[in-house]
């Protein structure tokens, strides 16, 4: 039998914050929305969270390695994320760390690093209807997933999106305007496994959805590792190094 599943929710928490609006929807944060319906759907897990301000954005070494999956959502504050909090977690996924991406975090320096693209995408935002096509519905990640999931309001991504070719492309959004969009894609990077999942956009009370959270608890247990973690040993030509 396994061993209950480690859940870390990580999030900028900074629209919350400053917009009173966007506070109203997700009162704990949208990294505690997101946490609670993992809590949910998955009653036998550990789940934290963890925000920017926090020391080390709170991606400890230690905190990092009491994680199975990592979930993270970011929008404007790509860039002050550390180095070494970019380096530790790429290196965590690599040896085995499962990652779940979510909407904006398509262009977060740790999605972006493990893609090895830029990660861009044409996109508005007049909070038009969005339909989620499960296209891999034998994938663990779609099981009691709604065909199609319907979001009456939400931002519009659009093609092209530049990533790699995914191992697995499960859902294709359409949109009002007539856009499409490969919204939820798995990727192998090292020992670990990858999702990116675009609906999530922090004007819309997104996570309380009960579809929606299906989705991540599913992305969850299918992201989890599959066997023992091993950190690469490197030798960082920066620090110097001994023969």
């Amino acid at each position: 039998m396994n061993a209950p599943i480690r859940l870390l929710v990580w999030n900028e928490y900074l629209h919350e914050v400053e917009e009173p609006a966007i506070e109203a929807d997700y009162p704990d944060g949208i990294h505690g929305a997101i946490a609670d319906g993992l809590r949910e759907l998955l009653p036998e897990a550990s789940v934290r969270t963890a925000t920017l301000g926090e020391p080390e954005h709170g991606l400890t070494e230690a905190a990092l390695a009491d994680t199975d999956v990592l979930f993270w959502w970011g929008h404007r504050a790509h860039e002050d994320v550390s180095d070494a909090i970019v380096d530790r977690v790429c290196e965590q996924v690599l040896a085995g760390m499962g990652l779940v991406v979510l909407h904006s975090g398509h262009f977060s320096r740790v999605f972006t690093r493990l893609m090895g693209t830029t990660c861009s995408l044409r996109w508005r935002n007049e909070g038009e209807r969005e339909l989620v096509w499960t296209v891999a519905p034998a994938h663990p990640i779609a099981v009691g997933v709604p065909n199609p999931l319907v979001l009456d309001a939400h931002e519009t991504y659009g093609e092209f999106f530049d990533i790699p070719a995914p191992d697995e492309l499960v859902f294709i959004s359409g949109f009002e305007g007539g856009e499409v969009f490969r919204s939820g894609v798995t990727f192998q990077r090292g020992r670990g496994r990858v999702f990116y999942f675009s609906p999530g956009d922090q004007k819309y009370p997104i996570y309380h959805r009960p579809d929606i959270r299906r989705v991540l608890a599913n992305a969850a247990e299918w992201a989890r590792p599959t066997g023992p973690r091993n950190l690469p040993v490197v030798t960082n030509p920066r620090r110097g190094s001994h023969a």
